[in-house]
């Protein structure tokens, strides 16, 4: 709490807040999940002594529904032998053991899911079970269509850059390098928008026709909904990086938010910056436990292979709604089966190689703001300090790096990311859909411009305009530079 930013925090008990919403309306929905997932997987078990354990679970997930519902105190968590355990009660005491429906939205979303680690943490039978794990596949599984065109696609792109250029094309240094940017503006648009990819705006994915500088008017389209842009300054950083460094240790981190499609995405863009030389080796950084429902795991890695490796059995074998409606799927073509097994050759083979690699830490559950990173955990802010590059996913990781306060929304990035801004030595650049209230770095007016809209809250004292992921921002600071950008 020392080190976090002294400004006003999003609260569970600000009425025009998504954080209202989200204690009262969200979060019972999500333990209900919980709840009816630990159900099934207890009637299907076999052994006794794990049913009976699974009826336990299943009750204390209850109880904590119950104390949100009805706004009783957070309790302090109970120790399941990790670390943070501590820091999680002490910074719990320091906020005089509030209630569910007046406490700071970030510490409480926090709370809500280490509390629910520690439920399997404790037991005997379910140590290692994550209760979201079928709605993180079944996204993945539900994507087919854009899994499918973007294995195509990204395969083609690879085979393009891996070949030798043609010595014929008449293609000037400047035209390079806009296609070049162009591309990679490309691909971290894929995976900004993650699942909610508009594959229209992917129609020349290919190396050959973004030398023709075409694609331009496609992401156009798709610009309007990005209401602060940083990929060019990202994208210079790491060509210069490449240019003065070509032989050298490059290292790009990813800190990871959804796993199943968003992963997916993710890593489309990890074999692209290693493939087309703007990286030697990208670091994946996944929670160390389930997390926010979908947050990547180093297990979800491991399944998402598995699932290209044997995509006939993942996409061809009903699901459990299937099964009940009397649904078969629909096979997967020889074509489409060896465009996911060409590209799980490829991952496998990066990753095998060194040049993907997963590094979990305990920080990324911590309960605070990145704020802390420098003062809670050195040795990964030394880490992350090496890197050309650290890309933040998402929501919940763009709500850490700017504290989760009000800021005014025409704030400064580098300024909102306090110690991560100017002069810490580490370059950041967040891909965030908006789906929360705080929002930094934007134009003048632009807030109350989008607060207009349909939709947008009007006077009404709501920004929902920021709820939705309608809109996102891209947003980088240069660390390493005096300037910060």
């Amino acid at each position: 709490m020392e080190y976090d930013p002294q400004a006003p925090p999003c609260l569970t008990s600000d009425p025009l807040s998504f954080a209202w919403t989200s204690a009262r309306e969200r979060w019972p929905v999500i333990l209900t999940g919980a709840i009816d997932d630990i159900h099934k997987a207890t009637a299907r078990s076999q052994n006794p002594e794990e049913a009976a354990e699974g009826k336990k679970i299943t009750e204390a997930i209850a109880t904590l529904k119950y104390e949100l519902q009805h706004n009783r105190k957070l309790t302090p968590l109970p120790d399941d032998g990790q670390p943070d355990i501590k820091s999680y009660n002490e910074e719990l005491e320091k906020r005089s053991n509030p209630q569910w429906h007046g406490v700071n939205w970030l510490y409480s979303e926090c709370y809500l899911y280490r509390r629910l680690a520690t439920i399997f943490a404790n037991s005997t039978h379910w140590k290692q079970y994550d209760v979201f794990a079928k709605q993180k596949m079944s996204t993945f599984r539900s994507s087919r269509p854009a899994v499918l065109e973007l294995a195509a696609r990204y395969n083609e792109l690879v085979n393009q850059l891996d070949g030798k250029p043609d010595p014929t094309a008449e293609v000037s240094e400047a035209d390079k390098d806009a296609a070049e940017k162009l591309l990679f503006a490309e691909m971290c648009d894929i995976c900004l928008w993650g699942n909610a990819t508009d594959l229209s705006l992917l129609t020349n994915l290919t190396y050959d026709d973004i030398q023709k500088l075409q694609g331009s008017e496609a992401r156009k389209k798709n610009e309007k909904n990005i209401i602060t842009n940083d990929l060019d300054a990202a994208y210079t950083t790491l060509r210069d990086a490449r240019k003065n460094n070509p032989k050298g240790d490059r290292q790009i981190d990813i800190v990871l938010d959804n796993s199943g499609f968003e992963l997916y995405v993710d890593l489309i863009l990890a074999g692209y910056l290693l493939h087309a030389g703007l990286a030697t080796r990208v670091v994946l950084h996944p929670k160390n436990i389930p997390w926010f429902v979908s947050d990547v795991t180093p297990k979800d890695f491991g399944a998402l292979l598995n699932a290209l490796f044997d995509a006939k059995r993942l996409y061809e074998t009903p699901s459990e709604d299937e099964t009940a409606q009397g649904i078969t799927p629909n096979a997967l073509s020889d074509d489409q089966s060896i465009l996911l097994t060409e590209l799980f050759r490829d991952w496998a083979q990066l990753h095998a190689d060194g040049k993907i690699l997963l590094r979990s830490n305990i920080f990324w559950t911590a309960p605070g703001a990145y704020w802390r990173l420098p003062r809670v955990a050195p040795d990964l802010f030394a880490d992350l300090q090496q890197s050309e590059l650290v890309v933040f996913k998402g929501d919940l990781n763009y709500r850490k790096l700017v504290g989760d306060v009000l800021w005014d929304p025409t704030t400064p990035f580098a300024e909102a990311v306090g110690p991560l801004g100017p002069g810490s030595g580490m370059r950041t650049l967040a891909l965030r859909t908006c789906k929360a209230d705080v929002v930094v770095g934007l134009a003048k007016g632009k807030d109350e411009e989008l607060r207009q809209t349909e939709g947008g809250g009007g006077d009404s004292g709501q920004r929902k305009w920021a709820w939705s992921g309608k809109y996102a921002v891209v947003s980088f600071v240069d660390g390493k530079a005096k300037n910060g950008k």
